[in-house]
């Protein structure tokens, strides 16, 4: 809790400087910790863990503080915001995070047990980008809004997922492909 709690603090701090997200008051980034959080709920704990586009750190850095014993990378191509995730894992002591300045497709790993990723592309594109990251037993975690549904049209034929919906949020986890 007091790392997310310092978390919050200094992505208040820097946003004020830096417009890091469009989360401006404290109030907000606290909705965006609570958000990202949800899904702990409901998924499998993961042994590794990338996040496509973190923007901030949602979800991803603040999976990484409730999740200590996972490996996670953060992909994020924006230098200031990649500053601030590097800056923020230092100043709070995450050890388990590497934050990756590059896009997606650049990223040399193997396969993840999770992905996830908030407001970055559509499920088919979002698939596409990681397949060199992904495998059979990797599951999806994509925080969606009302286009889900018309997303996962073009692709639910070749997975097994659920949605699950809380508020303005639906949360696309994908368990596999069949």
């Amino acid at each position: 809790m007091e790392k997310l709690e310092h978390f919050a603090s200094l992505l208040h701090e820097w946003n004020g400087v830096h417009n890091l997200t469009g989360a401006k008051t404290i109030d907000a980034i606290y909705d965006n910790i609570i958000d990202s959080l949800y899904p702990l709920t409901f998924i499998t704990t993961p042994k590794t863990l990338l996040d496509v586009g973190t923007g901030a750190g949602f979800p991803g850095l603040v999976l990484a503080i409730a999740m200590p014993d996972t490996e996670v990378v953060l992909a994020e191509p924006l230098k200031k915001r990649v500053s601030f995730l590097k800056y923020a894992c230092i100043d709070i002591g995450i050890s388990n995070v590497r934050v990756e300045a590059k896009r997606v497709e650049k990223i040399e790993h193997a396969p993840f047990d999770l992905i996830s990723s908030r407001a970055v592309t559509n499920t088919a594109l979002l698939l596409n980008l990681t397949r060199t990251l992904s495998d059979l037993n990797t599951r999806y975690l994509f925080y969606k809004g009302s286009r889900v549904f018309d997303e996962i049209d073009a692709v639910q034929h070749q997975l097994d997922y659920d949605i699950v919906q809380k508020a303005h949020r639906n949360y696309l986890y994908i368990k596999g492909r069949v």
